[in-house]
């Protein structure tokens, strides 16, 4: 008996103080191993083995470990410098982002849900904002370019998690299983693409993503390097009326 007690105030004495950082370490742990729903107050307290108020006087709820959580993320991904060539430094930016948002599967999710963002949420949107206008975007140019960006990272991310394989092999299986119940003759152009292309070895969907990417980059330089188009005349009508 007194070597149980001895044992506990031993553990007690090692064990890491509770903090906010603490308990944001140990939430995307949760996460990261079984998702979102696993998550709770709850069961975050029993993890870092403190009582559940003991938690509240760090996060106050689920809201604020979940902001927090979303903050060390984006602080993850990094900030982006100004002085770095705009093209090089967004690419740089979509590929940590896509490992990162793999890495975090739950995240894609909440990444822009949060209505209290963090300091680190914050200065990534900032210096993402201040390359672009530092490359020469007008301030109408650089929303464009932000949205388009975003929408194409968390697009292909979303399709990558979401795909009923991940491998060759995988593809392999899923393949022959369709092509099992439907005549190759019916969807000649679907058979010819995963025969002649997705069933090939080495073949990989996240290949796909610095295609993409460089399609975009392409375009945003075109459009960066003309002038803006003028309103149309309805529209300088329409305003002067």
């Amino acid at each position: 008996m007194g070597t149980t007690r001895k044992t506990a105030k031993k553990k007690a004495k090692t064990r890491e103080p509770l903090s906010r950082e603490r308990a944001l370490a140990m939430a995307l742990q949760l996460a990261d191993e079984g998702g979102l729903e696993t998550l709770s107050m709850r069961k975050l307290a029993e993890k870092l083995g403190v009582e559940a108020m003991s938690l509240y006087h760090h996060v106050p709820n689920k809201d604020a470990v979940l902001d927090g959580m979303v903050d060390r993320v984006f602080a993850e991904i990094g900030s982006p410098s100004p002085a770095d060539p705009w093209q090089a430094a967004m690419r740089k930016r979509a590929f940590t982002m896509r490992a990162v948002l793999l890495r975090h599967r739950w995240a894609i999710r909440i990444m822009e849900s949060r209505k209290s963002p963090g300091l680190a949420t914050l200065a990534h949107h900032d210096a993402v904002l201040g390359c672009l206008r530092a490359g020469g975007f007008s301030v109408v140019l650089t929303a464009h370019a932000y949205a388009l960006l975003d929408s194409y990272i968390f697009g292909f991310v979303h399709t990558e998690l979401t795909l009923p394989f991940q491998s060759g092999e995988e593809a392999h299986e899923v393949a022959g299983a369709i092509f099992e119940q439907i005549p190759p003759d019916v969807f000649p152009h679907l058979v010819e693409l995963t025969k002649e292309h997705v069933l090939k070895p080495g073949y990989a969907y996240g290949n796909e993503f610095e295609f993409g990417l460089e399609l975009i980059l392409d375009a945003l330089e075109r459009r960066r390097c003309s002038p803006e188009p003028a309103p149309a005349k309805g529209a300088r009508a329409s305003r002067g009326r």
